[in-house]
């Protein structure tokens, strides 16, 4: 675990194309190794002109040698937690389902349909004997959100792009890599999806874990494959639109990361999460696996309380 001075109260993961953040100071690199291995890029706690600090994780490494399916999500989490950070504030690439949600065009969603295929480690308790079921209703935190809301849109005028930013839409987790067939994009509008993505899941479900609050930041890069008409998804499409949210999306993180630490450290916005699992994890009874205990004490450490004796 870090120190009392690396203590920061903001993370923010940074998605395909935005592997660094302007207008912050870089502090030093840390790489915990959690019990669930090491993040997916070392964390840089870096400082705002300010003096506040935050950390920063690129998602799918420095030089994105992840593939969706084999991020260390709960490395991830559970090495952003070790750093003090209570909020996340997730970037993420997506491809719209909606003619409305233009390339370009930036999202915060509220909902999530799970397609990922089950091969994705999703929860701290796997691998464990102790069971716990965390509520997941609104999977993103709506306090979180709503702050969020004001002042993304703020950011994105002030801009002056004419950037517009969508609320209150369903993105559709997928496995991947590959991306949609025409048949699976035309069902998921059915269904209520307005945005795909490969990465909102499992991050999300350890974020809410680990009682963190969480929230996602989505840029559109394309419209996957439902336009008749239309050729569908390449990655030379993603590609076009990729560095201009990212330039932007880091236009907006400087402009809000500020703001997010003095909410944060005011304690209302994250007070969702805060003791959320407390009646999610089931009662125990008999012999503990010490092991286990070891292990989730590092994301739980309230619940989890190791002897030292």
């Amino acid at each position: 675990m870090a120190s009392d001075e690396d203590n920061v109260l903001v993370g923010v993961i940074g998605g395909s194309g935005l592997y660094h953040l302007d207008n912050l100071t870089f502090v030093k690199q840390v790489n915990p190794k959690t019990p669930w291995g090491y993040p997916s890029s070392p964390i840089s706690i870096c400082s705002l002109p300010s003096g506040v600090k935050v950390a920063f994780l690129a998602r799918h490494g420095l030089h994105h040698s992840f593939s969706p399916s084999a991020v260390p999500s709960r490395a991830n989490i559970a090495g952003l937690k070790s750093l003090g950070v209570r909020a996340i504030l997730a970037f993420t690439a997506v491809g719209s389902l909606r003619e409305e949600i233009s390339p370009g065009s930036f999202v915060i969603p509220t909902q999530i349909i799970d397609r990922t295929k089950g091969i994705r480690p999703s929860s701290f308790f796997e691998g464990t004997k102790i069971v716990a079921h965390a509520q997941f209703g609104d999977p993103f935190s709506m306090k979180f959100v709503r702050w969020l809301e004001d002042k993304v849109e703020k950011a994105l005028a002030e801009d002056g792009k004419g950037i517009v930013l969508h609320k209150d839409k369903c993105v559709i987790a997928m496995e991947g890599p590959q991306f949609s067939t025409r048949a699976e994009s035309i069902m998921y509008r059915a269904w209520g999806g307005d945005l795909i993505n490969m990465s909102a899941l499992p991050e999300a479900k350890l974020a809410r874990e680990a009682e963190l609050s969480y929230a996602l930041i989505a840029t559109a890069t394309d419209y996957d494959s439902w336009r008749p008409h239309s050729e569908s998804v390449t990655t030379a499409e993603v590609f076009k639109t990729l560095q201009q949210n990212a330039d932007t999306s880091k236009k907006v993180a400087a402009a809000i990361l500020d703001e997010l630490h003095s909410a944060a450290l005011e304690g209302d916005l994250l007070s969702e999460e805060a003791g959320s699992m407390r009646f999610s994890i089931m009662p125990r009874k008999g012999e503990q696996d010490p092991e286990d205990l070891q292990k989730l004490a590092y994301v739980l450490p309230e619940y989890f309380p190791i002897d030292q004796d």
